[in-house]
C-alpha cells in the first residue's frame, strides 16, 4: 500500500517497524512472554499486556487526563480510538464476536496495543463507535472532563490534550491496517495530527510498545 509523506511521519513516531514486518504470528522468540512472533494474538491477550506491562506504573486517561494508578483502576477500562465496530465492517466478518471467532486479522487489528489507550469506563461508553468531530457548544455532562458526545448525530468531540493522540492512532490504523475511513474524518484528523504535535510521553508510550 502506498504511503505519502503524512503516514511515513507516522510510521516514524509510532516506531512500527519490529511489528508491521510480520503480518501473520510464527514462533519467533518475542521480548514479552504474552506476544507470539511480535504480534499480540487476540484481544484477551492485549488486555493482560495493556495493564501489567504497559500501564504497570500508572499513567492518565485518554479523555479526561485522569491519573493512573499501578494497581486496579476503577471505573476505568480500555478505548479501541478506531472503533472494533468499524475494523469489522472494514474487514467484512460480521459483527463484533463474529469476526473473533472466523477472522485472524481481525484479531490481530483489535489488539494492535497502538489504539488502545485507557479511558474512564463512562467516557468510553458515551463515546460508543462515534466519529470524532467538533461539537459547538459546550455541553459537557462530566463535569470537568472537556468531552462531548452528540447521540443524535452519533459524534463525539475530545479534550484539545487527547487530539494529537487520537488522530495518530486513528490513521495509523486506517493506513496500516487498508481500514477505512471517511474523507471528512481524515481530513479532520489529518489538521488535528498538524495542529497537536506528539509530547514526550507520547513517544514514551510508543517505545514502550515497540519494546513488548
Amino acid at each position: 500500500m502506498k504511503r505519502n509523506i503524512q503516514t511515513i511521519l507516522l510510521a516514524v513516531l509510532l516506531i512500527l517497524a519490529p511489528i508491521a514486518s510480520s503480518s501473520n504470528p510464527s514462533n519467533t522468540k518475542s521480548k514479552s512472554s504474552f506476544v507470539i512472533g511480535q504480534r499480540i494474538p487476540d484481544y484477551e491477550t492485549a488486555r493482560m499486556v495493556f495493564w501489567k506491562e504497559l500501564y504497570n506504573g500508572g499513567g492518565k486517561t485518554l479523555y479526561c487526563g485522569k491519573k493512573l494508578k499501578s494497581s486496579y483502576n476503577k471505573g476505568v477500562n480500555i478505548e479501541h480510538v478506531f472503533p472494533a465496530s468499524w475494523v469489522a465492517y472494514s474487514l467484512r466478518c460480521g459483527k463484533r464476536k463474529q469476526c473473533r471467532l472466523n477472522s485472524p486479522q481481525f484479531n490481530l487489528i483489535e489488539a494492535d496495543l497502538h489504539n488502545l489507550y485507557p479511558a474512564r469506563s463512562d467516557i468510553n461508553k458515551a463515546r460508543s463507535n462515534y466519529r470524532y468531530a467538533i461539537i459547538r457548544g459546550e455541553q459537557r455532562v462530566f463535569g470537568k472532563c472537556d468531552f462531548e458526545f452528540d447521540e443524535y448525530q452519533r459524534i463525539a468531540e475530545p479534550a484539545p490534550e487527547a487530539r494529537g493522540r487520537i488522530a495518530r492512532a486513528m490513521l495509523y490504523m486506517a493506513d496500516e491496517y487498508d481500514l477505512y475511513l471517511k474523507k471528512k474524518l481524515k481530513q479532520l484528523l489529518l489538521a488535528w495530527d498538524k495542529k497537536y504535535p506528539p509530547e514526550p510521553v507520547e513517544y514514551k508510550r510508543n517505545n514502550r510498545i515497540e519494546k513488548l
